[in-house]
């Protein structure tokens, strides 16, 4: 008898494979063709203005009511999208700004009151700090785990790319044809985007309490609680605050920098400006089919050290032609720093936080840069050269100071570390144990809402029958193969986890910390643990037996969040088809885990 001949391995799939499921199909075309439509309208808004009143103060006012209710909606947008049918938000948002701008051709060009036009701008942009939030809560409901780095980089290209094409549309219909033509054409674009929105299958999010006026006033704080109790999105946000400032500061500086220092037109610097958008597109397209080969905190520190150098480059260039051809690539380096920030927003925050942390992210972003374009000022009194070249010299500092964060800069001896742990790290003796108390309960519920609406009865058997663990650092908690009766969840600490390949590597690495669950497939089904996961600092656990997460799986919050968790570790270690062999899981819950993995688009693939 031979031995069989080892199987080849599987070819990485096309990161435009993802264009196979429907609905991200949808959702990308929709984004395209707003996008466009707001180019469009931001551009000929702009222009309209400045033949009305000839003046740049009007034009800048424009840009400020576009830019203001992010400082008034945000926080507020954040928490209704967290507690409301994210995709019906997304529809009824399209839908008012099909309205609004469709608005201005009736009540501004038809009369001279051009008030009409910065209230409509200033309704349309208030009306989407809703749809942004709701726009990024939602990718990772339609795209795997495995496809969300190709999924944003996708996304980044339909977002910025189809700008230039809404710039150069608003350039050509304003000069040649009726700029009121603008104005319908973007109108039609919110209604063909809430069309194909439409069409997206998304699970609805579950809401454990009332939405009251109160509820929404005592959740405005989540986020940015949220934001400051994970270390990787800590770190982010320290990061991002200098970086904002300086771009704030360097994209006000750049025209005059192009005519006083480099002597540029009009027209060279619209092609530095153009040229821009087209780099970026182009540094989508590489993270698309690249996302993966490094973590999203290297490809931050990589895309702002580099941005850093081209700029100092850029303040010491003396030529038009090398100086465009630097801001190209500059904007292909600010691709990775933006499906990075995303995919750490993504997968470092559960599915009912999302809303809030997406748009305190936006408040804190918008403020930081609006402040950077007021130190711009500074121009008037000190060389724009000298502040470009010493802004660009921030930069790179930023970045290298960056790489020393929590979260954001792993070395690759520290990544080896993980590696090595995953293979060779010593069972985890729990020497330390006892039992849960309500105070325990109550810590977890500050990372998992669900928990919160939990009656009396239902918390006193958790706290009853579950017990608190202590796993020390470098210590393995499970491995694959094992038998297990129980789930986790972490209340402290951070765990990495990972599956074996027969080349000694691992696949779906991940990071586990506070809130997190794992270990629940095993205890529901009764089938072995699917992945090796080790403590890489001290961690404390809450140990569930099966038998009371089964009682807890009656609830439809904690059967929502713990199905969650499921189908996403699903989605990374076997097939669904797969699960009628755990015989000892329960088919109604099964059911409802294939519907969910539908509604989700793993079957968004076409038939």
């Amino acid at each position: 008898m031979t031995a069989s001949a080892p199987a080849a391995k599987a070819p990485k799939p096309s990161p435009y494979a993802i264009f196979r499921n429907r609905y991200f199909t949808y959702l990308w075309t929709g984004q395209l063709i707003s996008t466009i439509g707001d180019a469009l309208t931001s551009l000929a808004a702009g222009i309209f203005v400045y033949q009305i009143t000839n003046s740049v103060l009007s034009v800048g006012l424009i840009l400020m009511a576009s830019a203001a209710p992010t400082l008034v909606f945000g926080l507020i947008a954040g928490v209704i999208v967290d507690r409301y049918d994210r995709k019906t938000i997304m529809i009824v948002s399209s839908l008012a700004r099909a309205v609004l701008v469709g608005l201005i051709p009736v009540l501004v060009l038809n009369g001279d009151d051009i008030v009409w036009l910065y209230v409509l701008v200033l309704a349309s942009a208030s009306v989407q700090q809703f749809f942004d939030p709701a726009n990024d809560s939602v990718l990772p409901e339609v795209a795997t785990d495995e496809e969300l780095g190709a999924a944003n980089s996708l996304m980044a290209i339909a977002q910025f790319g189809s700008t230039a094409i809404g710039f150069a549309l608003a350039g050509l219909i304003t000069a040649q044809f009726n700029i009121a033509i603008a104005f319908w054409l973007d109108s039609a674009t919110f209604v063909i985007s809430a069309a194909l929105i439409f069409l997206v299958k998304i699970k609805p999010l579950v809401v454990e309490e009332l939405t009251t006026v109160r509820e929404v006033i005592r959740n405005l704080g989540f986020g940015a609680k949220f934001i400051m109790s994970v270390p990787i999105l800590r770190s982010m946000v320290l990061l991002r605050v200098p970086v904002m400032l300086i771009f704030g500061l360097q994209n006000v500086l750049l025209l005059p920098f192009a005519f006083k220092v480099l002597h540029a037109g009009e027209f060279e610097y619209g092609l530095q400006e153009g040229l821009t958008s087209v780099g970026f597109v182009v540094g989508s397209l590489l993270m698309a089919n690249y996302a993966d080969r490094l973590r999203e905190g290297s490809w931050l520190i990589l895309s702002f050290l580099g941005m850093g150098m081209l700029g100092v480059l850029y303040a010491l260039s003396s030529n038009i032609w090398i100086a465009i051809g630097l801001i190209g690539l500059s904007g292909a380096l600010n691709a990775p720093s933006f499906v990075a920030g995303r995919l750490i927003n993504q997968r470092n925050t559960p599915r009912e936080m999302r809303g809030r942390v997406f748009s305190t992210g936006y408040v804190i972003r918008d403020v930081i840069y609006l402040i950077g374009m007021a130190l711009a000022g500074l121009a008037d009194i000190i060389d724009v050269q000298l502040l470009f070249l010493v802004s660009s010299i921030a930069l790179v500092v930023t970045a290298l100071v960056g790489g020393i964060l929590p979260g954001i800069g792993q070395p690759a001896a520290e990544w080896r570390r993980t590696m090595t742990l995953l293979r060779t790290a010593p069972r985890a003796a729990f020497g330390t144990s006892r039992p849960a108390t309500a105070a325990d309960v109550e810590a977890l519920g500050r990372y998992i809402p669900a928990l919160s609406g939990m009656a009396q009865r239902d918390r006193d058997a958790l706290v009853t029958r579950a017990r608190v663990l202590e796993a020390e650092s470098g210590t393995a908690v499970t491995r694959a193969g094992d038998t297990g009766d129980a789930a986790y969840f972490i209340l402290s600490g951070r765990l990495a986890a990972g599956r074996a390949t027969g080349e000694g590597q691992y696949q779906s690495l991940s990071s586990m910390g506070a809130g997190d669950v794992f270990g629940e497939i095993a205890a529901l089904t009764g089938s072995p643990r699917t992945a090796d996961v080790v403590a890489e600092e001290p961690t404390t656990l809450l140990e569930v037996p099966a038998e009371t997460l089964r009682r807890l799986m009656a609830l439809p919050d904690f059967s929502s969040l713990v199905l969650g968790k499921m189908q996403e570790r699903l989605a990374r270690t076997t097939s669904i088809e797969d699960l009628p062999r755990f015989g000892g899981f329960d088919q109604g819950v099964l059911r409802q885990l294939r519907e969910e993995s539908a509604a989700s688009g793993a079957e968004g693939e076409e038939e």
